[in-house]
């Protein structure tokens, strides 16, 4: 009987030992997203090193990137030949990256994980389209409005319901250092955000007609700028400047009384006394002649960008072990309260709700899932899907609009006719 195989077998854990590379191929594949805060990065890596570990012959990297640089920077990076090999990203950038790159579809995959897992059927719609399905959907994201309960009760104030209440509420709010409500005016996603969400609540939620043409001129739009205008008033005087942490940042220290952001919790129980008692979260206000609430609301999900096999296929196995109950649950606390589930065993995973923070703050967490309920997202709406809007979105055409009314001081009419030639124009 020969030795060889033996004594190859202790030379190979010898090497181990010593920490020399794997004997066998290897797979990378680079992740790319945009949760840059330290400590989903931390917990984005434990996930990796878990799948890692469990797959040595796959090394999943991850290379978080910034929301203000990457519509820029991916076109730049296929056009280099050296893409990520999955890209984490919401619904109106799989059209931008469809432009530059014609991405494969995923359809096949999706309809596996939906028989193991139960897609949430709206999570899905936004990225099928054409004759495909462009991504897998991770997880969803929903605006509220966010509350210190005991800073309205001592002002003798509800929780607004509707836009004549908001604005009593928040001119009320307003005194002695006070901001009533914090809203952005920045030319960015955020301010995006929290127009859009003004505007669906006044029946505004159709930025395109049937037939593709720009369908933002129209009273209703014009309307929802002028409240937004007359809201600004009562925000922060720095607001002009706001991302998505500057809002949290005046609620944590109860310098705002109300902001429309998508979570506070991680914010509000580290710097804001974490007093679960005192933290309200309602639907989003909506016009006085409108029935009901709505929200934006983002799909977010994962397009694969590779066209080598061995790469797609690592990927596919990644989001496989991601989509795990166990494992999903512990991808969507990275940050508690703020990532919904967009699958029915994920929305019952041990792992989402033992989180210390989601069963501090569960009622909360509750109330945001009912919300997305009624979320909506522009470009992908009316059973349509308008590929056109990747282009609106990468030049924040909505905040832009904004800024002219609440920054320049334009009539909201001259600002939205504008606004819509700008985008009939960027769609071309």
């Amino acid at each position: 009987m020969s030795l060889k195989p033996t004594l190859l077998a202790g030379a190979l854990a010898l090497a181990g030992a010593f920490g020399a590379a794997p004997s066998y191929a290897q797979t990378e594949v680079k992740l790319w997203h945009m949760e840059q805060p330290p400590h989903r990065v931390a917990r984005i890596q434990e996930l990796i090193d878990a799948f890692n570990a469990a797959n040595p012959d796959i090394k999943v990297v991850q290379e978080p990137q910034s929301w203000d640089q990457v519509y820029a920077k991916v076109p730049a990076a296929i056009a280099a030949g050296n893409p990520p090999d999955m890209l984490f990203a919401i619904p109106d950038f799989t059209t931008v990256v469809r432009k530059v790159d014609q991405l494969e579809s995923v359809a096949d995959f999706v309809k596996e994980l939906d028989a193991e897992h139960g897609f949430v059927p709206a999570a899905v719609e936004p990225y099928s389209y054409d004759g495909g399905v462009w991504a897998v959907p991770l997880y969803n994201m929903a605006l509220s409005l966010w509350y210190n309960k005991k800073m309205l009760d001592d002002a003798g104030v509800a929780p607004p319901k509707t836009w004549s209440e908001w604005k009593a509420a928040a001119q009320t709010l307003s005194k002695d250092g006070i901001v009533g409500v914090g809203l952005p005016a920045n030319k960015q996603l955020y301010t995006d955000q929290t127009t859009y969400a003004v505007m669906v609540n006044n029946g505004a939620s159709d930025l395109f007609n049937a037939d593709g043409s720009i369908a933002f001129d129209n009273e209703k739009t014009v309307g929802a700028y002028d409240f937004y205008k007359d809201l600004y008033q009562y925000s922060s005087p720095d607001a002009a400047n706001w991302t998505w942490g500057e809002a949290e940042a005046c609620f944590s220290s109860e310098t705002c009384a109300m902001i429309l952001q998508f979570t506070v919790i991680s914010t509000y129980d580290a710097q804001g006394g974490g007093d679960a008692a005192n933290l309200g979260v309602a639907p989003v206000p909506h016009a006085d002649d409108q029935a009901d609430s709505s929200t934006i609301a983002y799909s977010n999900g994962v397009m694969f960008l590779s066209k080598d096999p061995a790469k797609r296929e690592a990927s596919k196995k990644f989001i496989r072990f991601l989509l795990q109950p166990d494992n999903y649950g512990k991808f969507l606390t990275m940050e508690p309260g703020l990532f919904l589930p967009v699958t029915k065993d994920g929305a019952a995973a041990g792992t989402f709700w033992s989180d210390p923070l989601v069963v501090k703050y569960k009622s909360q967490v509750e109330q945001m899932i009912k919300n997305a309920d009624r979320g909506m997202l522009f470009g992908f709406t009316g059973g349509h899907v308008f590929p056109a809007i990747g282009a609106i979105s990468a030049q924040n055409m909505l905040a832009e609009t904004l800024q002219k009314v609440v920054i320049n001081g334009s009539d909201a009419a001259t600002a939205v006719k504008e606004g819509a030639a700008a985008m009939t124009e960027a769609t071309k």
